[in-house]
C-alpha cells in the first residue's frame, strides 16, 4: 500500500533523513512530507482539505471540477484547496492538467510535549 506520511519535525531532522537516504541509496519506505511546527501542518491540512483528500484517495486523476462534484463543494473553493495541497506537495498534477492523490493511505505523525 502506498502511504503518505505527514509529520512534524525540525528541518534539520528532515534533512538528516534525506542525506542518509541519499548516501545509502535506500529510499524511505513511504513518501513523507514534513512540517516544522504543528501549526504549519494544520494550516495546510484544514478540515475541508482533509475531506477532499479522503474523496481523492484511490480515485486516480480527476479534473478540479470532478473533484468538486465528488466532494459536493463549490468549484472555486475546491480550486483554492487544491492549489494549497499542490503547493505543499500533497497532490500532484498530471501531464494533461488533472490532479491526483497517488496514495492509498495517509498517516499523520506528531508528538505533543509538556511545556
Amino acid at each position: 500500500m502506498k502511504t503518505l506520511t505527514l509529520d512534524v519535525r525540525s528541518p534539520a531532522d528532515a534533512m538528516a533523513d534525506f542525506t542518509h537516504a541519499w548516501n545509502t541509496k535506500k529510499p524511505e519506505k513511504s513518501a513523507r512530507i514534513s512540517f516544522a511546527r504543528p501549526e504549519l501542518l494544520w494550516r495546510v491540512l484544514t478540515e475541508k482539505r482533509w475531506e477532499l483528500l479522503k474523496t481523492l484517495c484511490g480515485a486516480g486523476p480527476v479534473s478540479i471540477r470532478e473533484a468538486a462534484r465528488r466532494a459536493g463543494r463549490d468549484v472555486k473553493a475546491v480550486h483554492g484547496d487544491i492549489t494549497a495541497l499542490l503547493n505543499a506537495g500533497v497532490l500532484q498534477r498530471t501531464d494533461d492538467g488533472r490532479i491526483v492523490f497517488p496514495f492509498e493511505a495517509v498517516k499523520v505523525e506528531f508528538l505533543l510535549h509538556a511545556a
